[in-house]
């Protein structure tokens, strides 16, 4: 099953990155956190500095960043890294948790290494989106596969998505990502992920890396069936990742936040709902606003449109106008055709 979830609703992933600091136990605390604040699944990158870059530095691998800057891109991959040796333990760890481990393989190693773990999924990084031999070798796997699509033209998503398909991935999904840190949420454009579904006939997530929780639950409305956001204990901790990451409290305010939204969401209806039911009794109806004698002709001054709803609708007000009280009719008295002679057809 590709959801994490039994019922099918948005799946909440809390990657967790570099914010465990190098950390082992940081790591497993990040964990029991993230399931403690309602995400259903949390996620790692599996890489190692040299898998992903040379150690060099000239002017193609310096980092110009205000976060980052001043550095390698090597150099911030070795403070960023997940050790492979950790994977199983944090797997175990997930898994006596309750909650989904998967990880993003940016290399056949780490897709080797996380098929020796049993993940239920794999993760191809947007900046990945382009190494076509590494989403066929991760689809070969024939476990679910999510893609993020950060950077990527259309024509790059197609060829990552027929790639997938063709190499045995039997559930493709893609993520609606920008890759800035933070993303400005200006740039998100989230009515691409209707567009998306439409046009690879898939599922589609937003991972997310604006700060805040608002843009992850307007993608509730649009569609979003997974929602991966970066998560930390604090963003004061001084790890690559916290400065665009959300905190604990963030985080359950968009687990609570996107369940709310699910309910609100619904189905097509136009029927009443249990509560609309109690409240149609207050719609405006017609009524007799002064006494009417018998006989007294119904006029624009004895009869008018107020709630609640117990007289006749008010689209028959013309009609009612003109017709006389066969009996004498109180102040307050809901108005019925048989209360009246003389109706106009």
């Amino acid at each position: 099953m590709f959801y994490p979830r039994k019922d099918k609703n948005v799946v909440i992933i809390a990657e967790i990155s570099a914010n465990h600091g190098q950390s082992l136990p940081q790591a497993l605390r990040l964990i029991r956190e993230a399931k403690k604040c309602g995400a259903d699944a949390v996620k790692f990158q599996a890489y190692t500095p040299d898998a992903l870059t040379i150690d060099a530095d000239n002017k193609y691998f310096r980092i110009k960043h205000p976060e980052w800057g001043g550095q390698t891109l090597y150099q911030l991959y070795q403070k960023a890294y997940t050790p492979f040796t950790w994977f199983k333990r944090l797997k175990r760890e997930a898994d006596d948790q309750g909650i989904v481990f998967f990880a993003t393989a940016f290399d056949r190693a780490s897709v080797d290494m996380l098929e020796e773990i049993h993940v239920p999924i794999h993760k191809i990084a947007s900046f990945e989106l382009v190494d076509l031999p590494l989403i066929a070798y991760a689809a070969r796997t024939a476990k679910p596969l999510i893609m993020s699509t950060g950077m990527a033209s259309l024509a790059e998503i197609r060829e990552a998505v027929d790639t997938a398909r063709k190499n045995g991935a039997k559930e493709v999904a893609l993520f609606k990502c920008v890759s800035s840190y933070p993303a400005d949420p200006a740039e998100m454009n989230l009515r691409t992920i209707p567009d998306m579904q439409r046009r690879f006939r898939c599922p589609v997530g937003l991972s997310d890396h604006t700060l805040g929780v608002g843009v992850a639950l307007a993608s509730v409305a649009l569609g979003a069936v997974m929602i991966e956001k970066h998560f930390t204990f604090s963003r004061k901790h001084k790890t690559p990742d916290c400065f665009f990451s959300i905190e604990p409290a963030e985080l359950k305010e968009l687990a609570a936040g996107v369940r709310l939204a699910e309910l609100a969401l619904g189905a097509p209806c136009y029927e009443l709902t249990p509560g609309q039911k109690k409240s149609a009794a207050f719609r405006r109806s017609l009524f007799a606003v002064r006494d009417i004698a018998p006989g007294e002709v119904l006029t624009e001054g004895n009869v008018r449109s107020i709630r609640p709803a117990q007289g006749l609708a008010p689209k028959y007000f013309n009609q009612l106008l003109g017709c006389k009280a066969l009996g004498k009719i109180k102040k307050g008295t809901p108005l019925r055709w048989e209360l009246v002679s003389g109706r106009s057809s």
